[in-house]
C-alpha cells in the first residue's frame, strides 16, 4: 500500500468531508443571501418544500425568504448573520445540524439589535445536492447593542472601503477584486 492508494476508509472519509463542506456551503448561502437581500441565493439554501420555524415568522421556503428580506429591509439599514460552531450528523441522504449564530442589525429606529441563538436543521441530499429541508431557529437572547463613540477620523478610515450594501452592488460581488488605488 502507498500513500496514493484510495482505500475504502479513505474514500469514505473523502465522501463524508465533501458532504460536510457542501452542507457548510448551504449554510453560508443562507447567511450571505439574507444579508445581501439576494433572494435567489437565499432560496438556494432551501428545498422548495422546506419549512422554516424562525420564532418571529414561519413558512415554506419562498414565503419565509420573502418575509425575511422584507422585514430586514423595512426595519433595518444593514445587518449581519454570523455563523459559528456547527455540528453535523450525517445519515445517508439526511443530515441533522446545529449551528450557532450571532446576529447584528442596525435598526432604522433605536439602537442596534444584537442576538444569539442556534439554527437546528434537517438537511436532505437530493440529486447529489444538500439543502435545508426543515429549520428551527432557537433564539437564545436578543437585546440592544450600544456602540462606543469613535472619533470621526477613525470612522472615515474604517468605512473608506465602501458602504455595506444589501444588493449585488456590494463589494463582495466585485470580480475580480482589486485594490481601489489600482482602479484610479
Amino acid at each position: 500500500m502507498t500513500d496514493t492508494d484510495l482505500t475504502p476508509d479513505l474514500v469514505a472519509f473523502l465522501r463524508e468531508q465533501k458532504d460536510r463542506a457542501d452542507i457548510q456551503a448551504c449554510l453560508l448561502r443562507y447567511t450571505r443571501g439574507v444579508d445581501r437581500h439576494d433572494r435567489d441565493l437565499m432560496l438556494s439554501a432551501y428545498w422548495p418544500d422546506a419549512f422554516d420555524e424562525h420564532g418571529v415568522a414561519e413558512g415554506v421556503a419562498a414565503d419565509f425568504v420573502d418575509w425575511a428580506i422584507g422585514w430586514h429591509g423595512e426595519f433595518q439599514t444593514k445587518h449581519q448573520h454570523i455563523i459559528a460552531n456547527s455540528t453535523i450528523e450525517l445519515g445517508g441522504d439526511t443530515a441533522h445540524g446545529e449551528t450557532y449564530y450571532i446576529f447584528w442589525g442596525e435598526n432604522r429606529e433605536g439602537p442596534p439589535t444584537l442576538a444569539f441563538g442556534r439554527y437546528v436543521d434537517r438537511f436532505e441530499r437530493r440529486n447529489g445536492e444538500w439543502r435545508i429541508a426543515h429549520r428551527v431557529c432557537v433564539n437564545e437572547l436578543s437585546g440592544q447593542f450600544v456602540a462606543p463613540e469613535l472619533p470621526e477620523e477613525w470612522k472615515a478610515l474604517m468605512f473608506k472601503s465602501g458602504p455595506n450594501r444589501r444588493d449585488k452592488e456590494d463589494i463582495s460581488y466585485v470580480r475580480p477584486l482589486t485594490r481601489a488605488r489600482d482602479n484610479a
